[in-house]
């Protein structure tokens, strides 16, 4: 049998909310909706849904605002909407805490799974905090200026804790706990979100600026962070 999820849908086109409800209805899934910001984050205060799909473009308060006050207490997975397919917007949302980012106009097929895989994300990081066993990621890792402690979620650069989205952080967990080896952005987005299918190789790329600029000291020549030019990315650097 089909989990049924409440999804909360902040979105102020009323066709896009039909299209949305009329595709996450067929999955079984009940869809919350708010118009505007401000109703948005209300709703999602009092409902706490499973997971928010979240326009940029709103009255009152824009999805940037809304995420932010998401993010200050709550993992929830957010997938942002947007109808620009600027680069400094990905950026800004993924640094924000986004989980993921769809441009309009979108496959409601596409949304949809996107919306499970970061569900069944959810649920599977839930399930490793809650287990009394040890994972391959709960080891600690450490270099010459950077310690990361994956059992703890926290990333310590030079002396200084390191401040990382959700998403952020597992990525460089997953590459640290495999460091040496080479992954290309479809094996990256794959454990990340725990889906084969992958429309935006860019996202990756995204997410791995982002954590450079946090954790190197040159980004723009990562010690840790290395790109295999053609293939994908790998770690390197630690100390045994």
């Amino acid at each position: 049998m089909t989990q049924e999820f409440r999804i909360l849908l902040v979105e102020d086109e009323e066709s896009i909310r039909r299209i949305v409800g009329q595709a996450l209805g067929k999955e079984g899934h009940q869809l919350l909706y708010a118009a505007d910001g401000e109703e948005g984050w209300r709703l999602f205060q009092k409902e706490r849904p499973d997971a928010v799909i979240l326009d940029i473009m709103l009255p009152e308060k824009d999805g940037f605002e809304v995420l932010r006050l998401i993010r200050r207490e709550h993992n929830t997975p957010v997938i942002l909407l947007s109808a620009k397919g600027d680069i400094v917007d990905k950026s800004v949302g993924f640094n924000l805490g986004a989980d993921d980012y769809l441009t309009k106009p979108f496959s409601p097929v596409e949304l949809v799974l996107r919306v499970k895989a970061l569900i069944r994300r959810s649920i599977y990081l839930k399930n490793e905090e809650n287990s009394p066993e040890e994972s391959h990621q709960d080891a600690g890792f450490c270099g010459k200026d950077l310690i990361i402690d994956c059992k703890a979620r926290e990333v310590i650069v030079r002396g200084e804790k390191a401040d990382l989205t959700p998403k952020e952080f597992d990525l460089l967990c997953f590459l640290a706990s495999h460091p040496g080896h080479v992954f290309t952005r479809e094996q990256i987005f794959k454990n990340l979100w725990l889906e084969d299918y992958i429309s935006d190789p860019g996202t990756i790329t995204v997410f791995i600026r982002k954590i450079r600029t946090k954790i190197e000291k040159d980004p723009a020549r990562p010690e840790y962070i290395k790109t295999v030019w053609g293939i994908g990315y790998k770690f390197t650097g630690l100390q045994k």
